[in-house]
């Protein structure tokens, strides 16, 4: 018998963007295949009748449902879907009796678990449920596309693929067997660590303080996750982070290696200055490549935009909510 874990659920209002009159919102909860139970914001139309399409969101990759996911959770709820937004295992309000860590396998399973939740709802039409996967989780809700056919249209916003900035690290910089074997190695030191002292180490969040020399990108982050613009206590990356060991297992288990096998419908979106836009060209291009499914298939870059621009819109509304909303009307119908 598949059982829940009980979870401290916050009632009150604490979302990084304002609570909107037009949808009714409420908690819920969902146990994936590994029985963690995941943490959830229902987003609801105010009046509406029947079976509604359904969507999932989660993302970006260290961030809670309280940010950047719920935003745009609530905003297609405004335009006529049933929307979820949750936290990942291990992380936010979910559950997971160890914390801070990731995995290519739960996390794609965490989206499934969504689409469960979803397709199992009175509410929603079950032939009619797509995802959305912001950052980090952009990579995974592709992945999860390639492996569940009830998915029947993807949108991945700003995407990373955590396999390969693990593996590489950024713009491939340490693309190579002895870097790789270097970070493999300060991991492998690292566990024994941690079991000696009882507990796991963080890495870090986002740095607390910025100066001149630093990349761009970690400025960008910076200015949403460690302000008021996207700061939220529960967020990992706007704390303490991650396990120095919790996405280990993303060095050596690529997750798009069949992605172009996908025969539902896939929007990609970044930002055409967003230091991360390579990985969305780069997946776009391996999505269609032999793939005799090409013609539901889209990369849309936003000119100008930065990579935080596309988790809350920026100071020029970069979030293409029109674009999304087309997209989802054609492909849930």
């Amino acid at each position: 018998m598949m059982k829940t874990e009980k979870l401290n659920l916050v009632t009150e209002w604490d979302k990084t963007f304002p609570k909107s009159d037009k949808v009714d919102h409420s908690k819920v909860t969902f146990v994936n295949r590994y029985g963690i139970s995941l943490a959830a914001d229902m987003y609801v139309p105010k009046g509406a009748e029947g079976k509604l399409p359904g969507v999932a969101v989660c993302g970006p990759f260290g961030a809670v449902k309280e940010q950047c996911a719920g935003l745009y959770a609530q905003t297609m709820a405004e335009r006529g879907y049933l929307t979820i937004a949750f936290d990942p295992s291990f992380t936010g309000e979910s559950g997971g009796n160890v914390r801070y860590m990731a995995s290519p396998d739960i996390n794609t399973e965490d989206f499934m678990a969504a689409v469960d939740f979803l397709s199992l709802n009175d509410k929603v039409a079950p032939e009619r449920i797509g995802i959305i996967g912001i950052c980090g989780w952009g990579g995974l809700a592709i992945n999860a596309a390639a492996l569940d056919t009830r998915i029947k249209a993807t949108v991945a916003s700003t995407m990373y693929d955590m396999t390969r900035v693990n593996a590489n690290g950024y713009f491939d910089s340490e693309d190579s067997e002895e870097a790789r074997y270097e970070k493999k190695k300060a991991m492998c030191v690292q566990r024994l660590e941690d079991l000696k002292n009882g507990e796991y180490k963080l890495g870090g969040g986002v740095v607390e303080n910025v100066t001149d020399d630093m990349p761009f990108f970690v400025k960008d982050y910076h200015d949403y996750y460690k302000t008021d613009r996207g700061y939220h206590e529960r967020s990992l990356n706007s704390n303490g982070g991650w396990n120095v060991t919790g996405c280990e297992s993303f060095v050596n288990q690529p997750i798009l290696k069949y992605s172009n096998e996908i025969r539902s419908a896939v929007l990609l979106i970044h930002g055409e200055k967003a230091h991360s836009c390579y990985f969305s060209r780069d997946a776009y291009a391996d999505i269609i490549k032999d793939s005799k499914y090409t013609d539901n298939k889209e990369l849309m870059i936003i000119p100008d935009a930065v990579h935080t621009d596309l988790y809350d819109g920026g100071d020029k509304d970069y979030i293409p909510f029109d674009k999304l909303q087309s997209f989802f009307a054609e492909y849930l119908k």
